[in-house]
């Protein structure tokens, strides 16, 4: 039986960028999840988008989840203001964590990290470990060289056509949004034993 999407994690930067525009989608996002009921959950940071992000779902009265492991506590520091903040052992648990918790997944602008997180979530999925749905957030074309990597991964055999469906990507946060209401939760339980 499928419901709603209700808890959505949200991968991005632990530094702003150099477009204002990064932050305020990230601010219309986290207001829109919680106007919405969709609890988020991220990576427990107070600076860059990770800190607008959160502020914005808290000022809108929504549910927010803090994951961060402890030898990055002081380095992004932490939020301490968020519904809960879980201060974990390792990155491995960090994430694994963020999936457990989370029905979709939406990638804002990010650094190395967020990178990491968004490969490794849409592999998941390629690997049906799990079918939850997978948002790139495509802010002033951001993702567009890694668009570009991704066909060029295609056309020279590396990987299937059909590997572009395991994610959508969208231009702003109400497009986002939309996708989020439009699709209902996986009813499968992620295979995070095996991840």
């Amino acid at each position: 039986m499928t419901h709603p999407i209700r808890s959505v994690c949200v991968y991005c930067g632990s530094s702003l960028g150099e477009s204002q525009v990064y932050t305020a989608q990230a601010q219309i996002l986290g207001r829109l999840l919680a106007e919405n009921g969709m609890r988020l959950v991220y990576g427990g940071g107070r600076i860059g988008l990770m800190g607008v992000v959160a502020e914005a779902a808290l000022a809108a009265g929504g549910e927010v989840v803090g994951i961060i492991p402890g030898h990055l506590h002081d380095w992004e520091v932490g939020h301490t203001g968020l519904t809960e903040l879980h201060v974990v052992d390792s990155m491995h648990t960090r994430k694994r964590m963020m999936v457990e918790m989370s029905d979709a997944f939406v990638a804002l602008p990010g650094g190395l990290g967020t990178l990491d997180e968004f490969f490794e979530i849409v592999t998941w999925r390629q690997l049906k470990l799990h079918d939850k749905p997978v948002i790139l957030l495509n802010t002033e074309d951001y993702w567009h060289p890694l668009l570009a990597l991704i066909d060029t991964v295609v056309e020279r055999g590396f990987a299937r056509r059909a590997s572009t469906g395991l994610y959508a990507v969208v231009d702003d946060a109400a497009a986002a949004l939309d996708l989020l209401r439009s699709q209902p939760a996986s009813d499968r339980p992620a295979a995070t034993g095996r991840m």
